[in-house]
């Protein structure tokens, strides 16, 4: 069993993501719980993966990542206008309000919305974090090789 993480390993790690301010965005160190990560099974972007690629456990490392590199950039098709009637009357709009729509599939996905004008309200699908620097802080607890290379 090795100890560095390749491309079929399951990685068991605590992540914090920071942004520019300094204010935490995501961590697993909040709860206490660590995440279980499969490498290439897809829940991780690959510019993510490729920095945990070769680390090993016990190893903790920083990463300084563009928004090419972490949640991509902004983009403007994500940005949709819908009619105020589309949601419910008693629900409270308010700009960074997140809400869950449910997609054609019926898979769901959050949106959050930008700006309330008259019957129109301005939804954005891109993540959140599209567009930022962020800082990708990790800790290796254990890895496991499926291949047992």
């Amino acid at each position: 069993m090795s100890n560095i993480i390749g491309p079929n390993s399951t990685v068991l790690f605590h992540f914090t993501i920071k942004l520019e301010d300094g204010s935490v965005a995501d961590s697993t160190q909040v709860h206490g719980k660590p995440a279980r990560l499969q490498m290439g099974d897809g829940s991780l972007t690959d510019n993510f993966e490729s920095c945990l690629l070769g680390l090993e456990a016990g190893t903790k490392k920083v990463f300084e990542l563009t928004p090419d590199d972490a949640f991509g950039q902004v983009n403007p098709d994500n940005i949709h206008y819908m009619e105020r009637s589309r949601f419910g009357a008693d629900l409270e709009l308010e700009e960074g309000a997140i809400l869950s729509f449910t997609q054609p599939n019926g898979a769901e996905i959050p949106g959050i919305i930008r700006g309330v004008a008259g019957d129109s309200v301005t939804v954005d699908f891109n993540h959140p974090l599209a567009g930022q620097n962020v800082t990708f802080e990790v800790e290796i607890l254990s890895v496991d090789d499926e291949n047992g290379a």
